[in-house]
C-alpha cells in the first residue's frame, strides 16, 4: 500500500490515479475535509485526515495500514509565503518533511520518493539540457528552489544515515486537467481560452508571455506516469532523477497544437521570447525506468480541451 501526501492536489491526484491504474491500493493524507475528486471515483483510495506536521498522528497511519512505499507530493515549504512569522513556517515545513522520514524509517518502506523541481537548476547554464550531476548554486531567489535543495541535502543525508532508498524527483513544469493558472508558463490560459472561446487570461504570469518563451513541458499524465515507474522499480541506480519530456515547448507551439482542436480559438501572443529554454536531460529515468513520453504537445492540448469541454472547471 502506498502513502501518498499531496494526493489530492493537481500532481498528486494524477499520480493516487496513475498507481491505482496499475493495481496499487493507495492511502492519500489529506489535512483538511474534502471531497474525493471525480478522476479517483472507483480506485481503491483511502483517505486519512492528518497533518504531515503532527508526527504522532502520521505515525499512527502505520498501526493502521501496512504502508509499503511513500511518495510525498505535498509542498516541503511555506507557501504562501508567511513573510510575519518566516522562522515558525520554515520550522513547520522541514519538520513536516522529517515526519515523513521517520514515519517511512519506522514502518520500513521500500522506498520514499520525494517531489523537487526543475527550479533547483536556477542560475545554470540552460544552453545544454540540464543533467542531476550539475553543480547548482547555493542560492535561490524564490522559496520552493531553496526549499527543494535542503530537502534534497537532508534526504541524501538521511539515505545514508538510516539506508532508507530516498528518491527525489526533479518535477518539470506540469500542465493538464485538475492544474492551475500558473505563474511561469502560459500553457494553462491558452488551452482554457480554446475551450471557453475567450482571450486567455495571462494576468497570472509573473510576467509578460512571448511566442517564443519556452521550457520542458510535460503533461501531467506523463509526469505521474515516470513518479508510478519509480516508485515501483525493482532497483533504481541514482537518488535524483529528473521527470520531463526532454525537450523544450514553446507558447507558439502550444498554440498551433490547440488550433489542430480549435482552428478559431482567439490565442495570439507577441513574437520574441528567451533566446534558450531548460530542457531536462532525462536519460536516467529512461535508462532505470524504461520511461518515454506518450503525449506529444498535439495530443496533450486536445485531450486538455476534452476534458474542460466535457463540464470540468480545471
Amino acid at each position: 500500500m502506498i502513502l501518498v501526501t499531496g494526493g489530492f492536489g493537481f500532481i498528486g491526484t494524477h499520480t493516487v490515479r496513475a498507481l491505482a491504474d496499475v493495481g496499487e491500493d493507495c492511502v492519500v493524507v489529506q489535512r483538511g475535509s474534502r471531497q474525493l475528486p471525480s478522476l479517483l471515483a472507483q480506485t481503491r483510495v483511502e483517505v486519512v485526515r492528518a497533518d504531515i506536521a503532527d508526527r504522532d498522528t502520521l505515525l499512527a497511519i502505520g498501526d493502521r495500514h501496512k504502508i509499503t512505499g511513500i511518495v510525498h507530493l505535498a509542498g516541503s515549504y511555506p507557501w504562501p509565503p508567511v513573510p510575519d512569522a518566516p522562522v515558525e513556517a520554515t520550522r513547520q515545513a522541514v519538520g513536516g518533511l522529517l515526519n515523513i522520514v521517520q514515519a517511512a524509517h519506522e514502518w520500513g518502506v521500500r522506498r520514499l520518493g520525494i517531489a523537487s523541481t526543475i527550479g533547483v537548476y536556477l542560475g545554470t547554464d540552460t544552453r545544454s539540457p540540464l543533467r542531476e550531476d550539475a553543480a547548482l548554486p547555493m542560492t535561490a531567489s524564490v522559496s520552493i528552489p531553496t526549499f527543494k535543495k535542503v530537502g534534497e541535502l537532508l534526504g541524501g543525508f538521511l539515505a545514508d544515515t538510516t539506508g532508507l532508498d530516498i528518491v527525489h524527483y526533479r518535477i518539470s513544469g506540469t500542465w493538464g486537467p485538475l492544474g492551475h493558472p500558473d505563474p511561469f508558463f502560459a500553457a494553462p490560459a491558452l488551452i482554457h481560452a480554446a475551450a471557453r472561446g475567450t482571450t486567455p487570461d495571462l494576468s497570472t504570469l509573473m510576467r509578460p508571455a512571448f511566442a517564443e518563451d519556452g521550457l520542458d513541458l510535460t503533461y501531467v499524465k506523463d509526469t505521474v506516469r515516470a513518479i508510478a515507474l519509480l516508485q515501483l522499480a525493482d532497483r533504481l541506480n541514482h537518488r535524483t532523477y529528473n521527470v520531463g519530456s526532454g525537450h523544450a515547448t514553446t507558447n507558439a507551439d502550444i498554440i498551433e497544437a490547440i488550433k489542430k482542436t480549435v482552428p478559431d480559438a482567439r490565442i495570439t501572443l507577441p513574437a520574441g521570447g528567451e533566446a534558450h529554454h531548460p530542457v531536462l536531460d532525462i536519460t536516467r529515468l529512461q535508462q532505470d525506468t524504461g520511461y518515454q513520453p506518450e503525449y506529444g504537445t498535439e495530443r496533450a492540448a486536445a485531450d486538455y480541451i476534452a476534458w474542460l469541454r466535457a463540464g470540468n472547471q480545471r
